[in-house]
């Protein structure tokens, strides 16, 4: 037998250091952790943060070390990180002004502790966002680049699957409505997010991407329109997209039950997207993870209602 030899991004050595993987219980922090694990982390490398012990028993289960480290506890994240050298920071789903003062009292804790690399998920072209969501992105990120640790930016695209909960509904009435206009998104799936945490967490020359900032994006952009085209052909049923003013979409939110303060989130990330905010023709993502993207195509059907 002969060692097949990978010439990617993704092939480079693995640290012996040990990783700290806050929120990994979260939505992106699980799928961190599985990368890392696929990448051949050892499991005694890894360390699973959570902000109370009993929901990291996924983790604990697989052998897994879990630490309780809740973002606004310094102490508690200090001590959490003893002997961690390689930090991932999820941003807190805090939406609100605790946000921010959590990911200092996080990353001033980190530097207390001595760690050796601090990644944090921003936002895709966060320095000049202006994304309702993005000054607490660009205010950590101007805290980072001060606080003496040093660190790795990774500023995530829109996910895929941040508009899977509302497929059904789609299909239900035939129709998508927004206000995003012919904006293109560069939307990427979480696994592929986390597989690039996930590299640049378990890199043994951890070097090169100190002070980095990464706009990972996808390979491939979808306006809302060839959303529902590439939606309507795989689900055999035709929808199609209906593009009104924010307030009117926002007002279609507040009506399916979104509480106030993510209806305004997401009507103002569709007119945002309308000038181009959330799209990117960086190709960091595909980069770092070795291989393309993934498409609509490919993940979209794990969304489509079963049918009976």
């Amino acid at each position: 037998t002969h060692t097949q030899h990978n010439t990617n991004m993704s092939s480079s050595a693995i640290t012996n250091e040990r990783i700290f993987v806050a929120g990994a219980n979260g939505q992106l922090g699980k799928q961190v952790v599985q990368h890392l694990l696929n990448r051949k982390v050892p499991k005694s490398q890894i360390v699973a943060g959570v902000r109370k012990l009993d929901s990291g028993k996924v983790w604990a289960d697989q052998g897994i070390e879990v630490r309780e480290a809740p973002y606004d506890n310094a102490d508690a994240v200090v001590k959490a990180l003893k002997g961690v050298q390689r930090v991932l920071l999820i941003s807190s789903n805090e939406i609100g002004g605790a946000r921010l003062s959590q990911h200092k009292t996080f990353i001033e804790a980190a530097k207390k502790a001595g760690v050796k690399l601090l990644a944090y998920t921003s936002l895709l072209n966060a320095p000049t966002s202006t994304l309702g969501l993005a000054p607490d992105h660009i205010n950590t990120e101007k805290f980072l680049q001060t606080a003496g640790v040093p660190y790795t930016l990774l500023r995530n695209g829109w996910y895929f699957e941040n508009a899977f909960s509302s497929v059904p509904a789609f299909l239900q009435y035939g129709q998508r409505a927004g206000s995003a206009g012919e904006g293109r998104i560069s939307y990427a799936s979480v696994s592929d997010l986390a597989e690039a945490a996930a590299v640049v967490l378990s890199d043994a020359a951890e070097s090169k991407h100190i002070g980095k900032a990464y706009e990972l994006g996808g390979d491939q952009s979808y306006t809302h329109a060839e959303f529902v085209a590439v939606l309507s052909s795989l689900a055999g049923k035709e929808v199609k997209y209906a593009d009104v003013p924010k307030a009117v979409y926002k007002d279609i939110l507040l009506k399916a039950g979104l509480p106030e303060i993510f209806a305004e989130l997401v009507a103002d990330s569709d007119a945002e997207a309308a000038k181009g905010q959330l799209h990117t023709t960086s190709r960091d993502l595909s980069t770092l993870i070795g291989h393309p993207t993934q498409t609509l195509k490919d993940v979209l059907p794990a969304a489509l209602p079963k049918s009976s």
